[in-house]
């Protein structure tokens, strides 16, 4: 059975002699483990940068894993924090249950991040998450409050899953969905590039793209109808919560999504990135990371 904290005191110590010059890492190595949900799907989770500095979970998006996360968990800025990533469920190396209920019941979405939380044993972290994952940290938050967390980001951030606050997109949607491969394929491509207004390089976008395809497709075909209970989850947002937007977003409706946020949780903050579309974080990287990193350094204060 794998042990959280010999994990941690492993990498304490690869930390020391890299410090002392010991070993030629300047850092500890990233570790991967699972961890298991309530109902049973497990649930992959990554680790980097500084095991003992504040913590930070980041949540994906559709189609997503944990290596949407590259410019954050590769960044310099970043790496005295603990930088924790997962796969939701359906997704990357996570489990893929086929059940419809395992992907229509938000609470099941919001005990991953739970679990991930826990078994973890991350204290007071900070979630970030992006698009769908911004509405698994509000299920997270309607099902356990925000006793456990210093604060939230929620970047190109789905807040519901309504007409009024998504882009509508439906040739798309459907062939994602489709039992024809290729016309899923072809779907999921052209879904992946509306995530950005600034395409990525060439690798990048074919790891992405073969990234999307590891995704279940019985997820796929029922997502659209996961609950989401955002009065529940963000009126019980006390925290600092900051809403990042692309100013030229082709996926979701960034006025109408933050007036939505911001009339659940007033005190919440908006910061729209100029010429950025769904992927702030892909497309303006530098200015992404300084936004975390100040409102991590500002809660870890409190």
């Amino acid at each position: 059975m794998f042990s959280f904290n010999l994990f941690k005191g492993l990498r304490r110590w690869l930390t020391v002699l890299a410090l002392s010059g010991a070993a030629t890492l300047a850092q500890a190595a990233p570790v991967s483990y699972t961890v298991t949900a309530p109902d049973g799907v497990s649930i992959a989770v990554q680790e980097s940068g500084n095991p003992d500095g504040p913590a930070i979970v980041f949540v994906h998006g559709l189609l997503g894993s944990h290596l949407s996360w590259d410019a954050q968990t590769n960044s310099p800025l970043l790496q005295r924090y603990r930088l924790i990533t997962f796969d939701l469920r359906g997704h990357g190396q996570s489990g893929k249950p086929e059940r419809a209920d395992a992907y229509t019941d938000g609470r099941r979405w919001a005990d991953d991040l739970a679990a991930v939380i826990a078994g973890s044993g991350a204290r007071q972290p900070v979630i970030v998450g992006w698009s769908l994952g911004a509405a698994v940290a509000t299920n997270y938050l309607a099902a356990y409050g925000d006793a456990r967390i210093a604060g939230a980001i929620y970047v190109g951030g789905v807040i519901e899953l309504k007409p009024d606050q998504i882009v509508p997109h439906p040739e798309i949607y459907r062939d994602m969905t489709s039992a024809d491969l290729k016309t899923r394929l072809d779907a999921e491509n052209a879904f992946l590039k509306l995530c950005f207004e600034t395409q990525p390089d060439a690798p990048t976008f074919d790891r992405l793209l073969a990234n999307a395809a590891l995704a279940s497709f019985d997820m796929q075909r029922v997502v659209h109808r996961m609950t989401v209970d955002a009065p529940t989850g963000l009126g019980a947002m006390h925290k600092p919560l900051l809403l990042i937007y692309g100013e030229r977003d082709a996926l979701v409706k960034a006025g109408p999504s933050a007036q939505r946020a911001k009339a659940l949780d007033p005190t919440a903050n908006v910061s729209v990135y100029p010429g950025a579309g769904h992927a702030p974080f892909v497309e303006s990287p530098d200015r992404f990371n300084r936004d975390l990193a100040a409102l991590v350094d500002a809660v870890a204060l409190h």
